[in-house]
């Protein structure tokens, strides 16, 4: 990092590829973020109770044993902002990415710039008042804030492509969140979905 910048926090990083690695951490640490890698889980989880991060940086194995690192640091009340990347990932993957606390589900490959804005606007939401805002639809599970904001932009007809931009997510996260909330609502399809909101009142109110 520069040494006449403040710095904006560590960021912790698993990622297996090196060449990907030294990237990120170069990237990163010109942004104004400290880095810090590790070679496995374990040793992430046991430097995360010792430390509060400002982002992790999750590499998604084929054995997808991140998702256990997932629900630890959401166990032990790590409410720093979880990026998941995968060299193989699929719409099951992120949506049980999501639901283990995931904020975002990355596909490699990626762009190194691409990482870095997504991590800021991570931590900017985790930031704001209402992040942790949760919204209803009537007789079902609540939504995540994240969720209620997927569940607009849907209802007022945007394409997945089109929230991923407005949101600063991957469109595979975006699908994830749209197959959770489709099946907290119990509808087969986004127009099922749509039916029901609108005629149950307006999605101003979700």
């Amino acid at each position: 990092m520069p040494g006449n910048m403040l710095s904006k926090g560590e960021v912790f990083v698993i990622e297996t590829d090196a060449a990907s690695r030294e990237q990120l951490s170069i990237a990163l640490q010109q942004s104004a973020y400290d880095v810090i890698c590790f070679a496995d889980g374990a040793s992430l989880l046991s430097e995360a109770k010792a430390r509060m991060p400002a982002c992790v940086l999750l590499e998604m194995p084929p054995d997808r044993s991140a998702l256990e690192v997932l629900k630890r640091l959401r166990e032990e009340n790590c409410m720093a902002p979880v990026l998941v990347t995968s060299a193989n990932g699929s719409i099951a993957m992120a949506v049980d990415a999501i639901k283990n606390g995931a904020t975002d589900f990355i596909e490699k490959p990626f762009r190194t710039h691409d990482i870095v804005g997504r991590i800021d606007a991570a931590i900017d939401e985790v930031a704001q008042p209402g992040a942790s805002r949760q919204r209803w639809l009537p007789g079902c599970e609540p939504l995540t804030g994240r969720e209620g904001d997927v569940l607009e932009h849907l209802a007022a007809g945007l394409t997945n492509k089109e929230i991923a931009r407005r949101m600063h997510l991957s469109a595979r996260t975006v699908e994830g969140y749209r197959a959770s909330i489709l099946k907290k609502a119990g509808a087969k399809n986004v127009t099922d979905l749509l039916r029901r909101i609108f005629g149950q009142g307006s999605p101003a109110q979700v």
